[in-house]
């Protein structure tokens, strides 16, 4: 097949939009009336905080391809200035119905369970005295008035501040027509919804109160208006790596710059005066397009506070969630457990313990020898962190990847990286021109019988607290192959090691695509033999141009095709001849659908891998992934289930539809299936069902049963330049 077929721009949708409908299906959960009311209110949350990194980046990117005349387009045929102005008109659709979510339907609905969110004009007394002291005392020190004239510049304005804007008429300047120009930054490092006093649970905005008192920071003045607004700025990251003698430092040096980033997006209230509109626009250096009026508070995150402050005061939350923790865990050295067969988990259904216990035992175990791990996203108090820094203490030859790169999670990497370092961890950074975004921990242990080393490699991060709301899978095995291969990754990640090949890890940059490729091609040929042919694929996103033609390659040749694609998908359905046999589901609900599954029928012999990858671009050839494969049957088996489950969910379940939009299934006769809450109810059974009983310590490994040989081995380099794929991290 030639490598241009299936390459004309109308099989392709543009990626942007693609995300921006990604981001209105999780809007649809905030308005589905049968989520808890609180978790609606979250929903709606999450939009806000998705559109700042989509504005942060995305947007950020093409303004820079507009800046230097990048006029090269993308796969669906646009060019940066077009896809700006399509963004523009999208998301400016969406922020209208934010806010009308939030007006007509949440706002009203809290306040039927006496959930108030007041104006300062409708305080009680008691409240308003609450208010008053809580302003002299706690606010009024911290705030400060800028003004702006001759000699006072306007005030630099960080990435998301609340800012505060007011026109004035000072003393002695009443009769000119000209109005005095102040900001007052709202601070953050105050909560920004107060609970106020009352029977009710009534709250006040941050900024509600500085507007009631705002006359006593300008003593002497008339105040004339009052708006507040909101800056988005380009956040990224310029790091010229082959010039960066010190990484660290670079990435430190890099991160100061950034929050001078240019303003990508100005969000005001919808009342303020075009006079002050027109005032900003010019200092800030931007376009009428890039202003978002706004109807109600600006910076909808506010709303994660709001259902902190009411708690379980109303119930209207989701029911709480314990993940299972097999009893084996607890009565069982887990290498012991690890070396007699596989374990599969599943999170946030599976406790994510073992993984943390996995390397606290390493780190105690005198047995141990040596513990490698990647890291690219820990949280802010880390167990594993604290017990690699065991590990080291403990004579552990330590060996630690932090990729530094990791967006938006820069800052508190640099603070793992030194504190590794200070401990006796040999800590190292990545390879030049790529991300290492595999998730893989190596622990190298001596036995009776030899050196054995245990593995554990999982599709989501080494993060103790995303491992409670994001769907990811993983695995542990002694596997001897897939050991071997685990060392030869971490010795082509802190050396100049190329092996020639692989037994059964497959890497990127360039591998996984071209070895998935391959397997489709498997799968094409058992097709046009009139053999059964499917794939099933799971995935964040679906954009790499040469993924999706390989797809409908296959859609032509008569191989059925399902994918799962929680986000962004440039892959068309529908197409006469091209993808009629491709379908493609979306779930968005409770969790985070996270995890990354591909199957192929392999003609009934089914082959089942995970991976840290997406089919994305930048997951294919420009960063470190690891695609793994089920061996054992029984976990093979599960997966299968799991992913058969989550096809037959009718209920956060949207399809993807010819015209590109999304439509939620007809329930209508149908069984009501939530797969997400199924996996919570069945996790026990689930588990269970693959740690039925102690195996023998003198057992076997499992034979393998997909086993094609090595794979050869493409150096790890970055195989194109950076382009503007970009963003979207996980």
């Amino acid at each position: 097949m030639s490598k241009k077929a299936f390459s004309d721009h109308k099989y392709f949708t543009n990626r942007e939009l693609s995300w921006i409908a990604f981001n209105d299906r999780v809007l649809e959960e905030a308005r589905d009336k049968e989520n808890p009311l609180l978790e609606r209110v979250k929903f709606l949350a999450i939009t806000q905080s998705n559109l700042d990194e989509f504005f942060n980046v995305r947007v950020a990117s093409l303004r820079k391809m507009v800046s230097v005349d990048y006029v090269k387009p993308d796969a669906a045929g646009m060019m940066p200035t077009q896809q700006l102005k399509a963004i523009g008109t999208d998301v400016h659709a969406l922020v209208e119905k934010q806010y009308r979510t939030l007006s007509r339907s949440l706002l009203p609905q809290l306040a039927g369970k006496g959930v108030r969110l007041l104006a300062a004009g409708e305080l009680s007394d008691e409240q308003l005295d609450f208010v008053d002291d809580y302003f002299h005392r706690e606010l009024y020190p911290i705030l400060t008035p800028l003004a702006v004239d001759v000699s006072r510049p306007f005030p630099f304005l960080a990435d998301g501040s609340m800012n505060m804007a007011v026109r004035l008429i000072r003393a002695g300047e009443e009769d000119k027509k000209d109005r005095s120009f102040a900001t007052v930054q709202i601070p953050d490092g105050v909560p920004r919804v107060l609970h106020l006093p009352g029977k009710n649970l009534d709250f006040i905005l941050l900024e509600e109160i500085i507007r009631h008192y705002i006359g006593e920071l300008f003593v002497g003045a008339q105040i004339r208006e009052t708006a507040m607004f909101r800056v988005t700025r380009d956040m990224g990251l310029d790091v010229d790596e082959e010039d960066a003698s010190d990484l660290m430092t670079e990435i430190q040096d890099q991160l100061k710059k950034r929050e001078r980033g240019r303003v990508m997006r100005l969000e005001i209230e919808a009342t303020m005066s075009k006079n002050l509109e027109r005032y900003l626009l010019k200092q800030m250096h931007i376009d009428a397009e890039d202003v978002y009026a706004i109807n109600g508070p600006i910076d909808l995150s506010f709303l994660s506070q709001l259902v902190k402050g009411v708690g379980d005061k109303i119930g209207e939350r989701f029911p709480k969630q314990v993940p299972y923790l097999p009893h084996v865990f607890k009565e069982d050295s887990i290498f012991h457990i690890i070396r007699n067969q596989d374990v599969f988990l599943h999170h946030p259904y599976d406790s994510f313990l073992p993984v943390v216990e996995f390397i606290h035992q390493a780190a105690i175990d005198p047995q141990v020898l040596a513990v490698k791990m990647t890291l690219y996203r820990v949280s802010s108090k880390s167990p594993i962190i604290k017990y690699l820094k065991q590990a080291a203490t403990n004579s552990k030859q330590v060996t630690v990847l932090v990729e530094l790169k990791a967006r938006f999670d820069e800052e508190n990497n640099v603070h793992w990286a030194k504190e590794l370092e200070r401990a006796g961890c040999h800590v190292i950074y990545g390879l030049v021109g790529l991300k290492t975004h595999c998730k893989l921990a190596l622990v190298v242990r001596r036995e009776e019988d030899g050196i054995r080393r245990y593995m554990h490699m999982a599709t989501g991060n080494y993060n103790d607290v995303t491992a409670h709301f994001y769907t990811d899978m993983g695995l542990f095995t002694a596997n001897p192959e897939i050991g071997a291969d685990a060392s030869n990754i971490f010795n082509m990640l802190s050396g100049f090691s190329e092996p020639p090949y692989f037994h059964k890890l497959v890497i990127s940059p360039m591998r996984i695509r071209d070895f998935l490729s391959e397997r489709i091609d498997d799968e094409i040929a058992a097709a046009k033999a009139g053999r059964k042919a499917f794939i099933q694929m799971k995935m964040n996103s679906l954009s790499d141009p040469h993924m999706i033609r390989k797809l409908y390659e296959a859609s032509a040749a008569g191989v059925h095709i399902h994918l799962i694609v929680r986000g962004i998908c440039n892959l068309k359905v529908g197409i006469k001849g091209v993808s009629d046999n491709i379908e493609v589901h979306s779930i968005v609900g409770r969790f985070l659908e996270h995890s990354r599954i591909y199957h192929f029928y392999n003609d009934g012999d089914e082959q089942v891998f995970l991976s840290s990858a997406d089919l994305m671009t930048r997951n294919l050839s420009r960063r470190v992934e690891v695609l793994f494969p089920i061996l054992q049957d029984d976990i093979k088996e599960q997966i299968i289930h799991i992913y058969q489950l989550m096809w037959e969910d009718n209920a956060k379940t949207r399809i993807l539809q010819p015209d590109a939009s999304w439509q939620r299934i007809d329930r209508r006769g149908r069984t009501p299936l939530n797969v997400q809450e199924y996996l919570v109810a069945h996790a026990k059974d689930m588990a269970d069902a693959l740690l039925t009983s102690a195996v023998d310590p003198d057992a076997e490994v499992k034979p393998d049963i997909s086993s094609r040989g090595p794979r050869h081995f493409a150096p790890l380099r970055p195989s194109q330049p950076l382009d503007d794929d970009e963003g979207d991290e996980d």
